[in-house]
């Protein structure tokens, strides 16, 4: 909400600017760039990354030194066709996670809960549209790696998906 009231602060903004003093800008064409620009401004503030939360909750578990658990890892290079599985991927795997931490009671459980449900949040609302390719692995198929690799790898496949 926050940025939606910037949003409209600078639209009210630039409305009175056109209308109070720069009327004769719209003659020469100034004016309706200024109202594009207007009109341009809350999408590009809007256009976040939708997993802006899940990155700083991986930067907070990152460090982590009693989460010790190996998981199915994905490459962050794997193939755009594959991007969407492979995300799905990393989220199923943060449920070993939250079942390490119920059992060793992790001081980051909250952390790692709000990655999976944010996570799942995201996939339920909309269906899988990516296709099972030849290209693309299964979860289980992928190289069990260590906590660290594992966040280091999941964090580079939202940076590219967030691109």
């Amino acid at each position: 909400q926050n940025t939606h009231l910037k949003s409209v602060c600078l639209q009210y903004q630039l409305y009175r600017l056109l209308n109070s003093h720069c009327f004769c800008l719209l003659k020469n064409g100034m004016g309706l760039i200024i109202f594009f620009l207007c009109a341009y401004v809350p999408k590009t503030e809007a256009g976040h990354c939708k997993w802006a939360e899940v990155l700083k909750d991986l930067e907070r578990i990152k460090t982590s030194k009693d989460i010790d658990v190996s998981l199915y890892t994905a490459n962050a290079d794997e193939d755009e066709e594959c991007q969407e599985l492979v995300m799905r991927c990393f989220f199923l795997e943060t449920a070993v996670i939250i079942q390490e931490c119920r059992i060793k009671n992790c001081s980051k459980t909250q952390d790692v809960w709000n990655i999976w449900k944010n996570g799942n949040e995201s996939f339920e609302k909309k269906k899988l549209t990516s296709t099972k390719s030849e290209k693309c692995k299964e979860c289980e198929e992928y190289e069990e790696k260590n906590f660290a690799e594992f966040v280091q790898n999941f964090v580079k496949v939202i940076q590219r998906d967030c691109k």
